[in-house]
């Protein structure tokens, strides 16, 4: 089974955001500042090419958004400094957790991903009995 872009994407997403904002409140605000701005800048790449790539509109909104939370992050973090660089750290690393975890639900959220079936095939007696049966128990 493959890994989806977009599970992958947000997940990371996800991740970056609840290390930012850590290191928003654990270092001083230079430090998180220039931390956040790699950060940042990474899901914002990331995010781009997300969009660009992403054959669904929803999944070219959710990467989208999640691209223009880090494009203001990141400039936020060029631009204020002392308790405000701080905050507004935090604050970007937050929405990137808010806004990946609003994509993973929606991704999740499809009908496909909703009803999961198990199809279990019997060895056929001839050859064109092939149609699938359900069982209702899996055997060890």
């Amino acid at each position: 089974m493959a890994l989806s872009p977009r599970f992958a994407l947000n997940s990371i997403g996800l991740i970056a955001g609840a290390f930012v904002a850590v290191v928003a409140m654990a270092f001083t605000a230079s430090v998180a500042g220039w931390i956040g701005f790699g950060v940042f800048t990474g899901i914002a790449v990331l995010g781009i090419v997300g969009a660009v790539f992403a054959r669904k509109a929803a999944a070219k909104a959710g990467h989208g958004l999640l691209a223009a939370v880090a494009l203001w992050s990141l400039i936020a973090s060029l631009i204020f400094s002392g308790s405000a660089l701080t905050w507004l750290v935090f604050a970007g690393g937050v929405a990137l957790v808010a806004v990946a975890l609003g994509d993973l639900f929606a991704h999740e959220l499809r009908t496909e991903r909703v009803v999961h079936s198990l199809e279990v095939r019997r060895p056929a007696e001839n050859m064109s009995d092939t149609t699938p049966t359900r069982s209702s128990h899996i055997a060890a």
